[in-house]
């Protein structure tokens, strides 16, 4: 089982563990940006819902997809289901400007 990729901690992408890589290891893990977009509406979803939800995704990897970012704070889980943390919200504001991008580059 590989490690979460964290700040300080060396990943594939970074020995040092500086923070901007290890954010993008994780995002560009399979499904991870998936998993954080399906939680992105605040209420709580069992593990069941978030695997239909993303299609072909197997449960191992949704597993370890949820293993990753609650150890990265992004995603916690709680008796209704996992929700994305305070930090999970932020980080997906901080991605919204990268959406809007998408968009217009759609239209071009």
């Amino acid at each position: 089982m590989a490690e979460t990729p964290l700040p300080g901690r060396p990943s594939r992408t970074t020995r040092t563990g500086r923070p901007l890589p290890a954010l993008l290891d994780l995002l560009g893990r399979r499904w991870c940006l998936r998993v954080l977009w399906e939680l992105r509406d605040g209420d709580p979803l069992t593990f069941r819902e978030l695997r239909d939800r993303c299609d072909t995704m197997s449960p191992s990897v949704l597993n370890d997809r949820l293993r990753e970012l609650r150890e990265a704070a992004f995603v916690t889980s709680g008796p209704d289901g996992y929700v994305l943390t305070s930090q999970g919200r932020d980080l997906l504001a901080a991605l919204a400007p990268l959406g809007a991008f998408a968009e217009g580059w759609t239209a071009s």
